[in-house]
């Protein structure tokens, strides 16, 4: 009984992220947006949520924030992830933008002082290579497991 309680106190002090996802649909097959982080390999946008602001409104200002994306048209809320591991939960929303992105582009983020993150197209029937962080592939393989729940 103690275990349980004890797991449940830690999911409520978790740290709470967002991960806004888009994707498109290329030449047959699903793509989703992620970067290049200087210094910490391949990811997708994902940041912290702030004390007392909105989940939602925390997704739409890590897109703006991490890829310079601020004219979003849809946003969808998917589903919510425990990453035990790192004693935090993602809550991802999916995003449609109002423009056409390109196949990539850098974005000088205010990151850590100023990073430059280099966004590029991943195909989701890919394996993700060992550049890719561990929790990042997880959270590939989560969100594949949410398209698949979709198309049923």
């Amino acid at each position: 009984m103690k275990d349980l309680s004890k797991q449940q106190k830690n999911k409520s002090s978790a740290v709470q992220k967002v991960c806004p996802v888009i994707l498109r649909k290329r030449n047959g097959k699903q793509e989703i947006l992620a970067f290049r982080h200087p210094f910490a390999g391949i990811q997708l946008v994902k940041g912290t949520v702030e004390p007392g602001e909105m989940i939602q409104v925390a997704a739409l200002r890590e897109l703006a924030e991490e890829s310079g994306i601020d004219k979003v048209s849809a946003i969808e809320f998917k589903s919510v992830w425990h990453v035990e591991t790192e004693n935090q939960v993602w809550h991802f929303y999916f995003c449609e933008v109002e423009t056409h992105l390109p196949e990539s582009w850098n974005f000088f983020a205010n990151d850590d002082g100023g990073l430059n993150f280099e966004f590029f197209w991943f195909d989701l029937t890919e394996k993700p290579c060992n550049e890719w962080h561990f929790v990042y592939q997880n959270a590939l393989e989560f969100i594949r497991k949410l398209l698949i729940k979709d198309e049923t």
